[in-house]
This record gives C-alpha cells, structure tokens and sequence, in this order.
C-alpha cells in the first residue's frame, strides 16, 4: 500500500540531482534535464516551478539557471544535500579545536551543523548561535548553556539575522568562534549576501580564536561582499584534495588544518 507521502524521497533525490547539475553547468534546458533524469519534460517542470519557488535555481522558459556564488546557495535545501562527507570531516577535525568548558560561538551553516552534533559530548560547554537547527541540537542537554541569537528570521538560512542578531554578537566575547562562508581564494573570504556578511563580521570580531571551516568546492572562488581576509583566521580547516600551490599560498597567511577523509561505519 502507498501513501500519499510515497514518491517524495525519490522526487527530493531527483531535485537534488537536477540542482547539481545546473549548478555544475550554468544553464541547463529542461530538455537535458529529463534526460539526465530519466522523467517527462513535464514532471522536470515541475520540478524546476518548485525549486525555483525555494529559491535554489532561477527559471527561465525552457530550463533553469544558476551562476556560481548568488543568493540559491544560501538556500539551506540545498546546502544541506552538497559535499556531505567533506563536512563531516572538517567537522570531526574541528571539534578537536574544542575543550570542555569553553564558550563556542557556531554560525549558520551546514558545516557548524555537522560539528554541532559533534559537540555534544564536550560538555560542559556554553554554546551561542544563530542557527534554529543548532539550537535543537543542544536544548535540553544539562551540560550545556546555550544562549540562542535572536534577529529577523531568515526562512533561506532557518537563522537569525539582521541588525538585532548583529548587535547581539557585538555584546560578547567567546573562546572560540566556527563559521564558514561561500568562497575564499588565497588571501580573502566572501559571500554573496549583506546581511550575512555583516553576522559572520561581528561573529569573527567576537572570537578569541578563530575557525574557518571550507570544503573544497568553496576554494579558489569570490563572491559578491569580502567578509574578511584570511589571515584574520587562526585556523583555517579544510578537507583533503586542494591543491598544493593553493594550500601553499594558504599557509602563508593562516594555520591550515587538512582533515582526513571520515572512516564509514560497516554497511
């Protein structure tokens, strides 16, 4: 028996691997994408009205766009489904850079997600964020005193941003503050949103160490606003397969910290 919940893992699998794909490519004609995809031109149209409705692709007729660093990568569906296995490992070699009893400040990616749900088990600690997923990590546990960044709610990030959160961070000072951003290249890190930037600048200002977690596929990019430039960072942790000219020119501003590969459990 089928409920009327069947089909929707295969439909977001599918979603996902469409939003790859024009990624990866630019522009895409829906054409192409029933192809790749193995459906009808008509069920690919409604997969591009949806996801261009989330924010994640822009629609044009005939097929969907996205250029590299605009706002659809902020978009949390869509982070939530890219280059999971690089996170968990920055997020594994991150979470050494905590001890038990500090104050730790995580912004709102997906990476600070990741190594959230590392930190559970470091307690006691006192943990502030802007992130609502964040914050479901941590309430409720005994060892752990949280304090949640309010703002204007932002439904592409599921955070809190604004002039309220920003002034909020600007009132503290923590041991150790994780954030992440869209690019980076050898000497500065960016993003392609105002908002956010300003967050992520008083976050960084906040810190009394400072950690910059990047996967790869964020190296050796720009975006629209500088957020600040790498040397600004202790540490810069990253996973394996950057270039060595690149990881060279690196180094020479910040400590870099390669996280191995996340060794998978049997099955």
């Amino acid at each position: 028996m089928t409920g009327p919940g069947a089909g929707t893992a295969p439909q977001e699998a599918r979603r996902q691997r469409i939003t790859e794909h024009v990624v990866g490519h630019g522009t895409v004609s829906g054409a192409e994408l029933a192809e790749l995809t193995g459906v009808s031109l008509m069920t690919v149209h409604r997969d591009l009205d949806e996801l261009a409705r989330r924010g994640v692709l822009r629609r044009y007729r005939g097929g969907a766009s996205a250029l590299p660093s605009t706002v659809f990568e902020s978009n949390l569906d869509y982070r939530l489904g890219v280059n999971i296995e690089a996170k968990e490992a920055i997020a594994a070699a991150a979470a050494r850079l905590v001890e038990p009893g500090m104050s730790v400040l995580l912004d709102d990616s997906t990476t600070a997600l990741a190594l959230a749900r590392r930190l559970v088990e470091h307690d006691p600690l006192t943990v502030v964020t802007n992130a609502r997923r964040v914050v479901e990590v941590f309430a409720g546990l005994a060892g752990v005193r949280l304090i949640a960044l309010g703002g204007e709610y932002s439904h592409t990030h599921d955070s809190f941003l604004g002039m309220p959160c920003m002034e909020a961070v600007k009132a503290l000072s923590v041991d150790i503050v994780l954030v992440s951003t869209s690019a980076l290249d050898a000497r500065m890190t960016y993003h392609q949103e105002q908002d956010v930037v300003l967050v992520k600048r008083a976050m960084v200002a906040a810190g009394n160490r400072r950690v910059l977690l990047m996967d790869r596929s964020k190296l050796a990019r720009t975006a629209l606003h500088r957020l600040a430039p790498v040397e600004d960072f202790d540490h810069l942790v990253v996973d394996d397969g950057l270039s060595e000219d690149l990881l060279t020119r690196l180094r020479e501003r910040t400590d870099v910290l390669v996280a191995p590969p996340v060794a998978r459990g049997p099955g």
